[in-house]
């Protein structure tokens, strides 16, 4: 495996815990603000415009069919701050909010900035803390469910597969441990999913509308093994290579991991500070990968060496 350092370029900074963020054709990227409880359109000068107010704690986010962004709310974190690592009040989330009432997917118009809830239970379920999501071809959503931390008691999590016009909900992979990132192969054949505490990477393909095959036991979720941090690293969101590469936020150590689809473990790229959470690719050439450093309040951008997977619905 190649170790490379991150020569990035700080786009915005004094973001409240950046996630999900969204490269569009017009040069600008979408991010949410996991402590803001906000959908911020930052501009390629670094001006920020509040798009929506969401409340809780909004994780990841995709553009949709319609045009419109959808995002994983996960219904907010209790939050720490500490002067480290060189950054006076660093946030960290410690469990949930005191005011937690549930996760739930939300639905933005980009327009006029109308927030629309669509799901917040599933068979009866309640969703728990979603987090990263994809759309497919059909213009339906997979999204995973992280669960959340509460005192001595840890949510199991899931994967659900979802209309996006709010007509019906299927859970599809369950359980899992703290599952976080989620994408689709460039064939749309193959579904990844990341698991945080677990530092694992986790395929299964895709068989149908809402159905993956699965394997037997001792596969704790049905899923085969790509492949798994080195050391104590936790895994959080990704996006892939126009090639087919998985490129998954790493924890801890703070940077990027690079998979081929048959599990190597390709390159590292070491971030600025251990919260280097997500990743998505833009520009002319999709040749630039935009990052959130989380717990310095940032948003890099990359050179990228290989062009990322166009998503089917980014528009200007």
């Amino acid at each position: 495996m190649e170790r490379r350092k991150l020569e990035y370029r700080v786009i915005a900074e004094g973001l409240e815990f950046p996630e999900g963020p969204i490269a569009l054709a017009d040069g600008s990227v979408l991010v949410v603000e996991i402590k803001g409880g906000r959908l911020i359109r930052v501009q390629p000068d670094g001006s920020k415009q509040v798009t929506a107010e969401l409340g809780g704690g909004p994780n990841g986010a995709a553009i949709g069919p319609d045009g419109a962004c959808y995002v994983c709310n996960n219904g907010g974190f209790h939050w720490l701050s500490e002067d480290i690592f060189g950054v006076k009040g660093y946030r960290r989330p410690h469990g949930r909010a005191d005011d937690y009432a549930g996760g739930s997917i939300q639905r933005v118009d980009l327009d006029s900035g109308e927030v629309t809830t669509l799901y917040t239970h599933c068979e009866g379920n309640q969703i728990m803390g979603p987090n990263d999501i994809v759309f497919d071809a059909n213009g339906d959503m997979w999204f995973t469910d992280h669960g959340k931390t509460y005192g001595r008691v840890m949510d199991c999590g899931a994967v659900y597969h979802a209309a996006a016009d709010g007509s019906w909900i299927r859970q599809v992979i369950f359980p899992m441990l703290t599952p976080n990132g989620c994408g689709l192969s460039p064939d749309e054949g193959t579904l990844y999913v990341s698991e945080t505490e677990t530092g694992r990477l986790w395929h299964w393909p895709v068989t149908g509308r809402s159905e993956v095959g699965k394997v037997p036991w001792p596969s704790p979720n049905g899923g085969k093994l790509i492949g798994q941090a080195t050391g104590y690293q936790r895994f959080d969101s990704m996006a892939l290579e126009e090639n087919g590469n998985i490129c998954v936020g790493t924890l801890v150590t703070g940077g990027i991991t690079v998979f081929s689809p048959e599990g190597e473990k390709l390159e590292y790229w070491e971030g600025p500070e251990p919260y280097c959470t997500n990743i998505c690719f833009g520009g002319p050439d999709m040749k630039t990968a935009y990052i959130t450093v989380s717990g310095g309040g940032l948003l890099v951008a990359v050179d990228w060496p290989r062009a990322g997977l166009p998503l089917l619905h980014q528009r200007g």
